[in-house]
């Protein structure tokens, strides 16, 4: 087993008896049954962009009666301050839990017993989150093993107010409920998934030489093709148009990126 702790997430708590409608009629999948599973969810602008992501859990071990939501620490006074815009007369309280319950991740092998686990729900490869456990291992591994299975990690490799879901595969990744009832944003949402309207993806790429920073223009053919966004030891994702995805090489910086489709990923024709 390969384990980490993630001192850079965070915990948000959810409590109070309209905590799941709430939340149902605010993000992007569905809070409804979690149970002993968990949701990847996103909350969205009303114009139907990114503002934050996160992992949706009960644990009633850890904070009975609430719904727990794993995101980048960074995000989480955010998220806080936006949900308590939409609270009017629902029944619930919001808090930030970050550092107070230790977040952490294991893959490749059984998960620790003496925690509370939840499968990753993105992919049976991203392993599981563990809570309430001191981990060893060094969270570089994670981010490696994140960026090998193309999983994106908030405004590390998403724009805030600007991203659209399907771009960084909440649909493949299972981070959109397409059955559920209204939420802000879902608008944006269905319209690009049902028009065809997607014009780039976020993309893993292989780096040879050092990994360019944040933003840098990836080239094809001496045109502007996407941006880099997050990457570390030759591993990384890019933004990329449709048509570079399929590229067998682009510059970037003084590297050149490698695009390499994961299995999971689903990319429409350039042409459609």
């Amino acid at each position: 087993m390969s384990s980490a702790p993630l001192p850079d997430r965070g915990l948000v708590e959810v409590t109070g008896p309209d905590r799941i409608g709430f939340l149902q009629g605010l993000v992007s999948n569905d809070m409804t049954g979690l149970g002993s599973g968990m949701a990847w969810s996103a909350l969205l602008s009303p114009q139907g962009k990114w503002l934050t992501d996160f992992l949706a859990f009960e644990a009633a071990e850890l904070v009975p009666d609430a719904i727990l939501l794993d995101l980048p620490r960074a995000d989480a006074p955010l998220l806080v301050e936006k949900l308590l815009r939409f609270r009017l007369r629902s029944k619930v309280t919001l808090a930030d839990r970050s550092g107070e319950i230790a977040v952490g991740a294991a893959w490749d092998g059984e998960p620790p017993a003496a925690a509370t686990i939840r499968r990753d729900p993105r992919l049976p490869e991203a392993g599981w989150r563990v809570y309430g456990a001191d981990l060893a291992g060094d969270p570089a591994d994670y981010d490696r093993h994140r960026l090998l299975l193309g999983l994106p990690e908030g405004a590390l490799d998403l724009d805030r107010d600007k991203t659209v879901l399907l771009e960084a595969g909440f649909d493949e990744l299972g981070g959109i409920a397409w059955e559920k009832g209204c939420y802000m944003g879902q608008e944006l949402t269905a319209r690009t998934r049902y028009r065809g309207l997607l014009k780039r993806r976020l993309v893993p790429v292989l780096v040879e030489g050092a990994v360019p920073p944040r933003d840098t223009p990836v080239m094809l053919d001496g045109a502007t093709v996407g941006e880099m966004r997050s990457g570390r030891d030759g591993l990384g994702l890019a933004l990329l148009r449709l048509e570079a995805a399929g590229a067998p090489a682009l510059a970037c910086g003084g590297a050149v990126l490698r695009p390499r489709v994961p299995s999971w990923m689903r990319l429409p024709s350039p042409a459609a």
